[in-house]
Formats: structure tokens, C-alpha cells, sequence
């Protein structure tokens, strides 16, 4: 982007992280970063750290579908994110809200933190399932949160065919292997293909879900094709994970770097 040049508008729809890891403040920083203008709907705000999700309130549903019709009808909105979105009425809405757009819908289904807690109910998964994954563009499952929309225990490659079966695009990601990082994308009715990169061994990691598919986002905000926008966020992801590879904050999963690196 040119100086001077308007910004995409790219929308997250999510919850909060008190700890400034995950959620809207991941998905905020990384739309800056990459030159988008970001936009936020919150759905939910946590009290979380890099240890455990302490506590979580639900906003009413009313206020979630109040903030969607304010950023809509204001701003040139280039794409879409959702995350955390807490409720089966809220995975509701935003289907409705975003089926006829025309804007790409990428899909975080953020079922599990990276502390474990568990963020979803049988509820949750099944309006996942029944509304917004057969309007997603892509869907970003880990293979833990695969496994759960599937309910099948099964290798990612064939986890990744099944999603894909439902509608979207899949990216699963974050199969590590020996110095690699697998992920499986699949396009409805299509084999998957895995796409490998370099894999950061760290401990800083929370928050990494949130910031791939929010890069992958602003890539498909700019038009640019999906397997390249694959590429390019998990180059960026994987960047960000260097850069707070040996950083001690917290006492837990750390975050990952939502920095630009040392300021001269």
C-alpha cells in the first residue's frame, strides 16, 4: 500500500484477551501490521492470562448483531473474521449477517485456548456446523478443534476432506514434525494439499491461531488467491513466532510477538 492510500477495512468478530495474546488484540495488530484498517465486533470479554481463561462473559446477542450493523453501515468492509464468537445465537448471526455480502468469511473456530480451557459446548459446535461453516470461505481448525467439529479421530489430511465436504475451504493447521510444519488445505471435492514451512520451537505461542488466520484475512481482503494467502500468513505467523521465541512473559504459554521488533 501506497502512502496516503486508503486502507482495506478488515472486520474481526471476536472476544477479548485481558493478557493482549489472542483474540480481538491478536487479530487488531496484525491487521495494522499487514496495512489493513481493522474494525471489531466484540462477542465476548475474557479474564485470561497466559495460564488459564479465568472467567468469560457473554454479550447479549442484541449488542453483538448492534455493533455488525454499525461497522457495516459505515465502512467498506473488504473481509471478515470471526473467533471466539461464544454462543450458538451469536455463530447465528453472524451467518445471517454475512451469507450475502460477497465478502470472504474467514472462520477461526476457537473452541479451545491454549491453555486447554474449553470455550464451546455441544451447542456451539453443532451452530457451527448447521450455519457457519456451509457460508465460511475458509475455516481455520487446529486438529483438536477438527477433531471436535467432526467427531471423528482421524489423520488431519482426511479431517481436512471432511470440513471441506461441509462447504468452506480448510486450512487445519499446526502438524509439527522434526524442524516442519504441516498444514492440510482442501477445497470442496478436491484432494488436500499439504503446505509445509518452518517450524519455531517455542513457548510463546499463544495467540498464534488468532494472528495466521487474521493475516490470512487481510491477504484475502486484497484478492490475493488462497494458496498464496495461505502462504503468505504462515510466513508471517511463523516470523512473529521468531521474533518472541526467547521473550519471558508470563508465566505460561507466552504470547506471540505482536511487535515490529526493537525500536531504534
Amino acid at each position: 500500500m501506497t502512502d496516503g492510500a486508503t486502507p482495506p477495512v478488515v472486520l474481526t468478530v471476536a472476544g477479548t484477551d485481558s493478557g493482549g495474546a489472542a483474540g480481538i488484540a491478536a487479530d487488531l495488530t496484525t491487521f495494522s501490521d499487514l496495512g489493513a484498517h481493522g474494525a471489531s465486533v466484540v462477542t465476548a470479554v475474557t479474564a485470561q492470562d497466559t495460564t488459564s481463561v479465568r472467567d468469560i462473559h457473554r454479550l447479549p446477542v442484541a449488542m453483538v448483531a448492534a455493533q455488525i450493523d454499525a461497522v457495516l453501515a459505515d465502512l467498506p468492509v473488504a473481509a471478515v473474521k470471526t473467533g471466539m464468537l461464544g454462543s450458538a445465537e451469536a455463530v447465528a448471526l453472524v451467518a445471517d449477517r454475512f451469507s450475502d455480502q460477497g465478502l470472504p468469511v474467514v472462520v477461526d473456530p476457537v473452541l479451545v485456548a491454549t491453555s486447554g480451557a474449553v470455550l464451546g459446548d455441544d451447542q456451539l459446535v453443532r451452530a457451527y456446523r448447521r450455519w457457519l461453516l456451509p457460508v465460511a470461505t475458509v475455516v481455520t481448525p487446529n486438529l483438536d478443534e477438527a477433531r471436535v467439529l467432526t467427531e471423528v479421530d482421524g489423520p488431519p489430511d482426511v479431517l481436512a476432506r471432511l470440513l471441506a465436504e461441509t462447504g468452506p475451504a480448510v486450512v487445519l493447521t499446526g502438524g509439527v514434525g522434526s524442524g516442519s510444519c504441516t498444514d492440510w488445505v482442501a477445497l470442496p471435492g478436491e484432494d488436500p494439499v499439504p503446505l509445509t514451512h518452518h517450524a519455531v520451537v517455542t513457548g510463546n505461542d499463544h495467540g498464534t491461531g488468532c494472528t495466521f488466520s487474521a493475516a490470512l484475512t487481510v491477504h484475502l481482503a486484497r484478492r490475493v488467491p488462497l494458496i498464496s494467502a495461505v502462504t503468505r500468513a504462515a510466513t508471517y505467523t511463523t516470523a512473529k513466532l521468531r521474533l518472541s521465541q526467547h521473550w519471558e512473559l508470563g508465566r505460561g504459554r507466552g504470547p506471540i510477538a505482536h511487535t515490529r521488533g526493537e525500536i531504534a
